[in-house]
């Protein structure tokens, strides 16, 4: 349960941020957020989550 906190937290601030920076910044940092959501979606699909492997490595339940 923790990492799946974890993991949500995560990307809903890499998504966020790369609002935040498309506004302010440049319009290219849109990709960022679609790279996220195309993560998301891969992972729903094949099951694997790179950051669940790293938080997996660190011990973190």
């Amino acid at each position: 349960m923790m990492r799946e906190r974890i993991i949500r937290g995560v990307a809903g601030t890499f998504v966020l941020t790369s609002l935040l920076l498309a506004i302010f910044v440049h319009i290219y940092w849109l990709g960022l957020a679609a790279f996220v959501g195309l993560n998301l979606f891969q992972s729903s699909l094949t099951k694997f989550c790179p950051l669940e492997y790293f938080l997996k490595k660190a011990g973190i339940q």
